[in-house]
């Protein structure tokens, strides 16, 4: 894709975030998804009013073009997004099959207006035992039954 197409779609990525603090709906960040040249999807962060902290822009973005496409799988497709991408964004757009991130402000940028995930990504690189937040398995076993299902089933759905 030509460099002044990457400019357009970012543009509109930061023109989402502009524009969602100027409404008062919430955080600076917006995505945009593209496929093939064509905008399949757009979200501004969506957090504070849906009353959903998963809403970020590009889990919001992502949702909306899985629904535009009926697909779960985004291969083939780029996302624009005004911010470098959260651990939770990165993780979903990894699970969404994404093929390329092009980001404009990046975590230290965030970090500085009170946007900062330091914290999750040291929480990560923690033992379970070591992690601030108490983590505890229960009923393994038990468990194990829904699993063993999903081996065996014939009508699964891999993905």
């Amino acid at each position: 894709m030509e460099n002044k197409n990457h400019e357009k779609f970012m543009r509109m990525a930061i023109e989402l975030s502009e524009h969602n603090v100027q409404q008062g709906q919430g955080g600076p960040f917006g995505a945009v998804i593209v496929k093939d040249g064509m905008v399949i999807a757009r979200s501004a962060n969506r957090v504070v009013p849906q009353n959903d902290p998963t809403a970020h822009a590009e889990v919001s973005a992502i949702r909306l073009a899985c629904q535009e496409l009926q697909s779960f799988s985004l291969e083939g497709c780029v996302i624009y997004t005004s911010c470098e991408p959260c651990p939770m964004c990165l993780g979903a757009i990894y699970w969404a099959r994404i093929n390329e991130i092009y980001y404009a402000n990046d975590k230290a940028d965030a970090a500085a207006i009170g946007f900062d995930d330091k914290f999750i990504y040291e929480e990560m690189a923690c033992s379970m035992a070591d992690r601030k937040l108490p983590i505890v398995q229960l009923m393994r076993d038990e468990a194990q039954g829904a699993f063993k299902l999903w081996e065996k089933s014939e009508s699964k759905t891999e993905y």
